[in-house]
């Protein structure tokens, strides 16, 4: 992956597909079937994606020259099921606007 954002954007799709399989599957199996294993197993796999992806953005945020309002923004939509799909969107328009910038 050539451009920090690109990883940033799979890691987040990833660990938002995580959130949502440890909301809507790992929980029910839980708290309706009383299978703990499952949410042990999601959780940590969703935790394992979470850290990587605050990585990942700090990465971003050395490299790009976003501004910190940005990668705030982005960070909070990680914690929100299904917002993560649609700020994907906007990052990929934050890399298409960075790569048509020419340096002064």
């Amino acid at each position: 992956m050539k451009h920090p954002v690109s990883f940033l954007r799979t890691v987040a799709l990833l660990e938002a597909i995580s959130y949502l399989i440890l909301l809507f599957v790992a929980m029910p199996l839980k708290y309706v079937w009383g299978m703990q294993m499952a949410v042990k197993i999601v959780g940590s796999v969703h935790g394992g994606l979470f850290v990587v992806f605050c990585f990942a953005l700090w990465r971003v945020l050395m490299h790009t020259g976003w501004p910190f309002s940005r990668a705030v923004l982005v960070f909070i939509a990680s914690l929100l099921p299904f917002v993560p799909f649609f700020i994907d969107r906007r990052m990929r328009a934050w890399v298409a606007a960075d790569s048509n910038k020419t340096p002064a």
